[in-house]
């Protein structure tokens, strides 16, 4: 199975094709989705790219975070799952 990695600072005119086109310098990415708001259906700026191999996960890692992409920095590394924290409401009262 392969990692799903976390890809921010896209390029809001990024297409999944390219970033698919982009990876595919590092392995074969097995599903890429780039995030787009709900209401206005555009790019919110990043995305996920999952590979078919762990080896081929950290090669993207190494040869493609930080490299320019549309004009971009990508910065890339390995997807946290939900239940890892990151996000979360709080109201603040307590």
């Amino acid at each position: 199975m392969g990692r799903k990695l976390y890809v921010g600072n896209l390029s809001f005119t990024a297409t999944e094709d390219e970033l698919r086109d982009y990876f595919a310098q590092a392995g074969t990415p097995d599903s890429v989705a780039i995030i787009k708001d709900r209401m206005t259906g555009k790019s919110r700026g990043f995305g996920f790219v999952e590979m078919s191999s762990d080896g081929e996960a950290s090669q993207a890692i190494e040869k493609l975070d930080g490299k320019d992409f549309k004009g971009r920095p990508l910065k890339i590394n390995e997807a946290r799952s939900r239940d890892e924290g990151g996000g979360g409401y709080s109201s603040g009262r307590y």
